[in-house]
């Protein structure tokens, strides 16, 4: 799961953010604090993964939290979620690594696809040893459209080969209508598990595989393929 720190000065807000946060799976609440130097001390405490975080405080901005947590050098991401439209802040929030912005009022939805894009993105990276162009185009990159269909041979695409592509097609194959991880198609077809992920997405990218993420109640969360079936 990953924990998320919710500092809001706002009661009401918090209250939204609190009850959109518990729609969305994968996520839970580690604390609710309303001022930046509470803040510092749940950092420390709960080790969030994830702060939504607003500008305005009556002793400073967020901005000055989103710093501290750079040059305290802590492992954590920031959505900033906020009236302020100013320009200058947010740019100054980017600057400082933000995953995304979010203007108050916001709707649902919106906050929704902030944190399964952010979710995905994780969980992508922690699953990998090593992270190819593809996999950060996918993340950075939202709007970009790859034509897939225009494409007769894999080898075509820098670092795929036709051959294992097909090997991976008949891994998937052997697996029939059930559900199946990259590790069970590399032991199957005698490849690693970073090389069959990286056919799977690929595969998902087609749209010829589905992909839902399986939580346990340890671990990280495993990405489960399955065949797409025609609608």
């Amino acid at each position: 799961m990953i924990k998320v720190l919710i500092v809001e000065d706002d009661p009401m807000v918090s209250m939204i953010n609190e009850r959109f946060l518990k729609k969305v799976e994968g996520f839970e609440l580690c604390g609710t604090v309303n001022s930046l130097e509470k803040a510092k001390e749940s950092v420390k405490i709960c080790k969030p993964d994830l702060i939504l975080l607003d500008i305005f405080f009556p002793q400073g901005k967020g901005t000055d939290l989103l710093r501290w947590i750079r040059t305290e050098n802590i492992k954590c991401d920031v959505i900033l979620i906020t009236a302020d439209r100013n320009t200058d802040t947010v740019e100054e929030a980017f600057r400082y690594g933000v995953v995304d912005y979010l203007v108050k009022p916001f709707v649902f939805k919106r906050f929704k696809e902030s944190l399964i894009q952010f979710k995905n993105r994780k969980c992508s990276f922690e699953d990998n040893d090593s992270i190819e162009q593809e996999t950060i185009d996918k993340y950075i990159l939202k709007d970009k459209n790859i034509e897939l269909e225009n494409i007769d041979d894999i080898s075509d695409i820098k670092g795929f080969n036709q051959r294992t592509y097909e090997k991976v097609l008949d891994g998937i194959h052997d697996m029939g209508d059930n559900n199946f991880t990259a590790q069970q198609i590399a032991e199957n077809i005698g490849v690693s598990r970073i090389t069959a992920r990286r056919y799977l997405d690929y595969l998902e990218k087609e749209k010829k595989l589905e992909v839902e993420m399986e939580y346990g109640k340890v671990g990280r969360p495993k990405n489960k393929y399955k065949l797409r079936t025609e609608e």
